[in-house]
């Protein structure tokens, strides 16, 4: 079958038919093999939480674990279809494949061609860190979905005119604001741009646009209380949450908990998107130069609005200042987490995918392959593997100690490092564990016989008599400090000394089968 009999083939399947096929395929990549990997220590934190919003009724936000959505969404699944390690990833699993079709939807609005569409979406289906992270139960897939609905919506309510696309931008922008106190980025970035779209007549809007915003801001507002008060258990939070997480993350951005260069996710980029960074800087000259579309940006007639192209130019834009302004916004941050990554990395797919056509095929296939493979290396290595994308992730050791703790009758956790453990062991499986929280006498756990005695390494006991002691790695991350005089070497082989949170595990020596 030869190039021109692809490409024709290719024109006559509708944009149904293409999002479809690429959307089973990203979904295939979230879903196949969820539990390869343990739990990350966030993701057993959320998915605790959630199990105790659902069994105990009990949650009142706070920063530190951001907002109260993921949580209350996580415990209705629990509700219907029972708490279990698939389901926590299963449904960050369906946010992200969701986004494929909201660029689907995008497309339908007239305001992406076709081929510009269809590259968005491969890209975003084999992208490492949008599968990655659509693998992990944390909120920023979540607000991305809603971030990406919100502009969806208001470019249907700019193309239809339809009040419904005003409250859904509404709705979108709440549940965006409910998942992360980020999300006022986005918000910003669209509401700056379409307003100087208006004034600069490039948009136009129905005469009922003062009622469809009171609208969509009543509901944004009513979803907002809903959530932040706990269904209304603790409405003063409506009006505190906002200045507590001012509050807390100021707090955090001074502390540089977890510091990096400004240039830190440009570092990420080049590690795991390489290819699309290098498409998207030479699509902005394309588009800027080549194609003339700063001309079609600068014009000031309102009378040619409309021209072929005027709509792709103008997305154009607002994905270069949106790339831009969270390039440097999360650069700032004190905070440096992978998973931001994928705010700044969303805008910047769009930049990539910008005419892949001609010659330009051939970058766009290497740019899928070499997306797929490092996404197979990212999420289907079944062992600790040194990449920075894992940040601070639960070692697979860990279930090794899992397979002690279900044989033991009685447990000693002796340590203030124990996650993942609450939420593997939740509900009446915790009965057998006692839970100290630091290191302590050993005799206050005499008369118990604990078969197994849990503590940090760094706060341990040199030895326990009748008990056998095993060194098992609780977590890991990528150690810049013991691979930096070997970057080049590291970048190919991505091996190396990983930093650890090792584990004393004392196993009691005459007890067979934990032995």
């Amino acid at each position: 079958m030869n190039i021109q009999v692809l490409r024709e083939r290719y024109a006559q399947c509708s944009g149904a038919q293409i999002f479809g096929i690429i959307f089973l395929a990203g979904f295939l990549l979230r879903v196949i093999l969820p539990n390869l990997k343990l739990l990350h220590h966030d993701e057993a934190i959320h998915a605790w939480f959630s199990y105790e919003l659902l069994t105990k009724g009990v949650y009142q936000y706070d920063p530190m674990y951001h907002g109260p959505f993921l949580y209350y969404i996580t415990a209705a699944v629990f509700k219907i279809f029972g708490d279990s390690d698939l389901l926590v990833r299963l449904l960050p699993a369906v946010f992200g494949s969701a986004i494929i079709i909201l660029i689907y939807g995008i497309y339908r609005t007239g305001w992406l061609s076709k081929n510009h569409a269809v590259w968005a979406a491969l890209f975003f289906a084999f992208s490492p860190n949008m599968v990655y992270f659509s693998r992990f139960l944390r909120h920023d897939i979540f607000q991305l979905f809603f971030t990406v609905l919100l502009l969806l919506a208001i470019l249907a309510y700019i193309e239809y005119k339809k009040p419904g696309w005003a409250l859904l931008a509404g709705s979108a922008a709440a549940c965006g604001m409910c998942l992360k106190e980020d999300m006022p980025v986005a918000i910003l970035v669209f509401g700056v741009f379409f307003i100087a779209l208006l004034y600069y007549h490039r948009i136009t809007l129905p005469d009922t646009w003062k009622r469809d915003l009171i609208g969509a801001v009543l509901i944004a507002a009513g979803i907002g209380f809903v959530f932040y008060t706990s269904f209304f258990t603790h409405p003063e939070m409506f009006f505190e949450a906002p200045f507590k997480a001012i509050e807390h993350w100021t707090s955090m951005h001074d502390q540089c908990r977890l510091c990096g260069p400004p240039y830190w996710y440009l570092i990420m980029l080049l590690l795991y998107e390489i290819p699309l960074l290098i498409l998207a800087i030479y699509s902005i000259w394309h588009w800027g130069f080549k194609d003339k579309g700063l001309c079609q940006v600068r014009r000031t007639d309102p009378e040619e609005q409309g021209i072929p192209g005027e709509k792709t130019s103008l997305l154009m834009i607002l994905f270069i200042i949106w790339t831009s302004c969270t390039l440097v916004f999360y650069g700032w941050v004190g905070e440096k987490v992978p998973w931001l990554l994928i705010h700044q990395l969303f805008p910047l797919i769009f930049l990539a995918s910008y005419r892949i056509e001609g010659k330009k095929v051939i970058a766009g296939c290497i740019t899928l392959l070499f997306l797929l493979g490092m996404t197979m290396h990212v999420c289907f290595t079944p062992v600790d593997m040194n990449e920075p994308i894992v940040q601070v992730q639960n070692s697979e050791d860990m279930r090794d100690v899992m397979a002690l703790i279900d044989t033991a009758k009685t447990v000693v956790v002796a340590s203030d490092s124990y996650w993942p453990l609450p939420w593997y062991y939740r509900g009446g499986r915790w009965d057998k564990i006692l839970f100290y929280g630091k290191k302590v006498d050993p005799m206050v756990w005499s008369g118990k016989e604990p078969d197994i005695i849990i503590t940090h390494d760094t706060d341990s006991y040199a030895s326990l008599p009748g008990y056998e002691k095993r060194v098992y790695h609780l977590s890991y991350w990528f150690s810049l400090y013991d691979n930096q005089h070997r970057a080049l070497e590291w970048y190919f082989l991505r091996d190396g000394k990983m930093g650890t949170v090792n584990l004393d595990v004392f196993v009691k020596g005459n007890n067979t089968a934990l032995n």
